[in-house]
Formats: C-alpha cells, sequence, structure tokens
C-alpha cells in the first residue's frame, strides 16, 4: 500500500470539483481557511520579530483538513490535537484572541497563559486538549470514545495526528484497542510526508499510514487533504458511521506544511529531502487557491469579496494581538492550583 501520485506534488493541481454542492458551504470553508493561515501567517511574523517568547508550530498549507473534520462534528464531540494544532481549535470555532493570548502566556489565553503553542484547551467548542508529545492525545481519544459508548451518548471522538506519531507503540496499541472495543472514534492522520526534518522515505518501508489501519481491520481511506470537497465527504461519512456504533475509521489524509518543523523558516537547508523546488511545487496545491479558483468561476466569489473578507479578518487579527499584548499576565497563586486538583473534587 502507498500514496501513489498523491504525494506527488506535480499531481492534484486543479481546481476543486465543486458541481452539485452547496454554494454557501464552500464559501464557509473557504472563509474558515483564510482566518487560520492569516491567525497562523502572524503568529510567524510576530516570532521572528521576537515578540513571541516560545517556539510555535504552525499548519500552514494543511488548512482544509481540521477545517472539513469538524464540519461533520457537533460541540458535544471531543476532539485531540498534536503539537501542531492551531487550525484544528481555530476551525472549531475558537477565539484568535484566547490562542494570541495563549502564545504570549497571558491569563486570558486559552490554557490560562500555562501552555503555549502546544497546550490548548477550549473545552466549551469541543477541544480537549492538544500536547507536544507525539502521539501522546491518541488514547485520549479512545478512552474519551470508550466513555462515550459506556454513557450510551452518540458523541464521537477525534484524533488529530501525524505519519511520524504513526511510529510510535501507544499510537498502534490505541489502534488495536479501539477495533477490539468497537469504540466511536476516528483517527485522522495528517500526513505532510514529514516528521520534525525526516521524510518519510527515510523512517518507513512504504509512505501510506493508512496499512496500520488495514492491519488492525479498521475501515480507512487516503484522500488529498488540500481538496476540501475529498475530506469533507470522507470524514463526513466516518464521522457517521462512528456515531452510528460501526465503531472505528482511519483517515489519511494527504497534505504539505508549507514552514518547517518549528517557527517561521521553511527547513529547505538542513539536509532533509525538502528544497525550494519540492516547496514551490506544493504550494501549487494549495487548498485555498484552489477552492476560490472552484468558486470564483464558479460565480460564487470575487476579488472584491475576497479583499474585504480578508481587510475584515487582518483587523480582526490586529486587535486580537493589541488586546492579547496588553492581557495581564497570570498570578503566581494560581500556579499549583493549574497542577492539582482541589480537594473537594477528589472522591474519598
Amino acid at each position: 500500500m502507498d500514496l501513489g501520485n498523491l504525494g506527488d506534488p506535480n499531481c492534484y493541481l486543479e481546481p476543486i470539483a465543486i458541481e452539485g454542492r452547496e454554494p454557501e458551504h464552500l464559501r464557509a470553508h473557504l472563509r474558515s481557511m483564510i482566518r487560520i493561515r492569516m491567525a497562523e501567517r502572524h503568529l510567524a511574523a510576530k516570532r521572528r520579530e521576537g515578540l513571541i517568547g516560545g517556539p510555535v508550530h504552525l499548519g500552514i498549507g494543511q488548512e482544509a483538513i481540521a477545517v472539513c473534520v469538524t464540519d461533520s462534528l457537533r460541540s458535544t464531540d471531543f476532539v485531540f490535537g498534536n503539537h501542531r494544532s492551531h487550525p484544528h481549535i481555530l476551525a472549531l470555532g475558537s477565539s484568535v484572541h484566547g490562542l494570541f493570548a495563549e502564545v504570549l502566556g497571558k491569563a486570558t489565553g486559552l490554557s490560562r497563559g500555562m501552555g503555549g503553542s502546544m497546550h490548548l484547551w477550549d473545552a466549551d467548542k469541543g477541544f480537549h486538549g492538544s500536547v507536544p508529545i507525539v502521539g501522546g492525545t491518541v488514547p485520549l481519544a479512545v478512552g474519551a470514545a470508550l466513555a462515550a459508548k459506556l454513557r450510551g451518548s452518540d458523541a464521537v471522538a477525534v484524533a488529530y495526528f501525524g505519519d511520524g506519531a504513526c511510529e510510535e507503540g501507544v499510537v498502534q496499541e490505541s489502534l488495536n484497542l479501539a477495533r477490539v472495543l468497537n469504540v466511536p472514534v476516528l483517527f485522522v492522520v495528517e500526513n505532510n510526508l514529514f516528521s520534525s526534518h525526516m521524510h518519510i522515505s527515510l523512517r518507513q518501508p512504504k509512505d501510506a499510514t493508512a496499512r496500520f489501519a488495514a492491519a488492525h481491520d479498521t475501515p480507512y481511506a487516503i484522500v488529498d487533504g488540500n481538496d476540501v470537497t475529498a475530506v469533507a465527504d470522507a470524514a463526513r461519512e466516518f464521522i457517521d458511521a462512528a456515531r452510528s456504533g460501526k465503531g472505528p475509521r482511519f483517515l489519511e489524509a494527504v497534505t504539505y506544511r508549507w514552514l518547517g518543523h518549528v517557527d517561521w523558516r521553511e527547513d529547505v537547508d538542513v539536509g532533509v529531502a525538502r528544497s525550494a523546488d519540492d516547496l514551490a511545487q506544493w504550494r501549487r496545491r494549495d487548498p485555498i487557491e484552489r477552492l476560490e479558483t472552484s468558486l470564483t468561476g464558479a460565480g460564487y466569489w470575487s476579488g472584491e469579496e475576497q479583499e474585504r473578507h480578508r481587510e475584515s479578518l487582518q483587523q480582526e487579527i490586529d486587535e486580537a494581538w493589541d488586546r492579547a499584548v496588553g492581557d495581564p499576565w497570570p498570578d503566581p497563586s494560581t500556579l499549583l492550583g493549574m497542577v492539582y486538583a482541589p480537594r473537594e473534587s477528589v472522591r474519598e
């Protein structure tokens, strides 16, 4: 099993096929992807300027996956991210201000300033955590799915992780347990072909991670992760199946991160299988541009609307940043309260 031409940056360059689709639905996808990208570009710029103290892991180029998986979720579902989860949490509707404040370590941040870029939380939106430990949230998603099943609810859990996380033993254990217990969880692999600085060809004998789903008797699909309709259709089918009691599903979405492993750098000069030419080719598969082209060609989007939308978003982002910069730092007295559960909440 391999990715075939899905892993070839010279393929899948055409605009998205949108015939028969609801235009406003597609426009919502586009607006959400643009919002995520502009917010992340802002973070990249501020990190480069030295205004952000800790590292930021950015998902620019991968926006379609989070946006289209979210399309089939409810706020009562359980979503778990990884170390590159800004798109996941923003796609659910979390505030840009809350993300910026968290990255700056402010008390108004999504994790009250205690986590930074890689430790995010917004349970009201259904996002139940991201961590920098590779594969660390995958078993949590299986546990949440098991809890939902035991409670008799129709909630599902989603675990986002990358191709590198598939090399972690806990991920294989999670795939096995989810299938044995037949719990409602969707495993979403954002296969961007890299784990940190190593191309998948240097780490695995095959470039398709869905072979692990097959080994665990779990239905899977491999899709172009930069095609909103392909991701949305597969995610909807799998989430509906999990919600109706049919057990776990595995969605592998092939994509590419435009920036390097961390911060604003492109990492085309550190001796890995990643060149400026590769990056230029993958950028031609931009999920935003491909959808914009389709919508514009069909008369559902225009250059004027695009400009207005981006201007409005830029104002939102600038205001969110300025507000976050002026927000207070966490009070030192709250530190232990973020670590230990209050005694009254602990069962005897």
